[in-house]
């Protein structure tokens, strides 16, 4: 039975080694993730999680070529003095709606694919800037994350071995513009600036933080601005093969942040509150590339840490 889970999965992610020795030390990290998803979705089934988890392109990777590949934030950037940054003041006298889903008025563009390279950062701000691009002009234009890979070094992003949001809009702001990825596609590795101000599919002039750690406000703007840049640590199996449901990790961290994602609604199902979150891993990852992160569970996987969005 094994044998034949493990030659479908070669089958269906394309799977080719080197070596009979590289496939051995493959299959056996595979079959020590099949039994960690198989012993989680058993407990699941007797109520002691609220997600599934299941197999996917990432289950013969070991957590170092996993973490070195398919994270990519810097949170150690210093923001400069020069940077166009501004504090969110939450609206007051607000009623929020009980629930939101930006996807469905048109905000998101399709799931993208990082593949391996550390890009997640440059796939939150470009969610969050196509998100104000369409609120402001009422016109979805999917962007390239491999403009700001090959042209924002200069900001403090390192390409596929990192970045962060926040440069990557003051980066748009001071470029004028950022290309379309139908003119400059995606790449998944570190190129020459290619920029063509032809090409520009939006622009920014500046971007707003909101207050670290804070749930309620991150609700606000999620519910009053639009899908909003956030990050989170997603260094647990339960992350990598997540599948459905509302991710609740004990063991999450809310300061050690690897991975940038974007913040595309919020909801509650059987008295959980959630968020709903697109994620830059294609569409086989988790529910057709999106989870739904625990909400109002004390700043969990540090989803309220550090948030923002561009001014448009």
């Amino acid at each position: 039975m094994l044998e034949q889970s493990w030659n479908l999965f070669k089958t269906v992610h394309a799977k080719q080694y080197s070596s009979i020795s590289e496939e051995l030390q493959r299959r056996d990290i595979w079959t020590k993730n099949i039994a960690k998803i198989q012993a989680h979705n058993l407990e699941a089934d007797l109520g002691l999680h609220t997600f599934t988890m299941k197999m996917n392109k990432y289950g013969d990777l070991s957590d170092e070529e996993f973490r070195k590949t398919m994270y990519g934030l810097k949170t150690d950037q210093r923001i400069e003095k020069n940077f166009d940054r501004h504090t969110f003041i939450p609206p007051s006298n607000i009623v929020l709606p009980a629930a939101i889903d930006w996807r469905k008025e048109g905000y998101v563009t399709d799931i993208k694919d990082q593949q391996q390279c550390g890009s997640c950062w440059a796939f939150s701000a470009t969610g969050a800037l196509e998100g104000q691009h369409f609120k402001k002009y009422k016109k979805l234009n999917t962007l390239s994350d491999q403009n700001l890979i090959d042209c924002s070094g200069k900001y403090g992003n390192e390409g596929c071995n990192g970045g962060y949001m926040d440069s990557s809009f003051q980066y748009i702001k001071d470029n004028k513009g950022i290309d379309t990825q139908d003119s400059y596609p995606y790449e998944a590795r570190d190129g020459d600036c290619r920029f063509k101000a032809e090409n520009v599919g939006a622009n920014d002039t500046g971007f707003v933080d909101i207050k670290t750690g804070n749930e309620t406000d991150l609700q606000i703007a999620i519910a009053t601005v639009g899908p909003i840049s956030i990050a989170i640590d997603c260094q647990h199996d339960s992350f990598r093969f997540y599948s459905s449901g509302v991710y609740d990790e004990p063991q999450c961290s809310t300061s050690m942040l690897d991975l940038a994602i974007l913040a595309v609604g919020y909801d509650t199902i059987n008295g959980q509150d959630y968020y709903i979150v697109k994620n830059g891993w294609g569409k086989s990852w988790g529910m057709e590339g999106y989870i739904w992160m625990s909400r109002n569970k004390n700043n969990q996987c540090g989803i309220a840490t550090l948030s923002s969005y561009p001014l448009v």
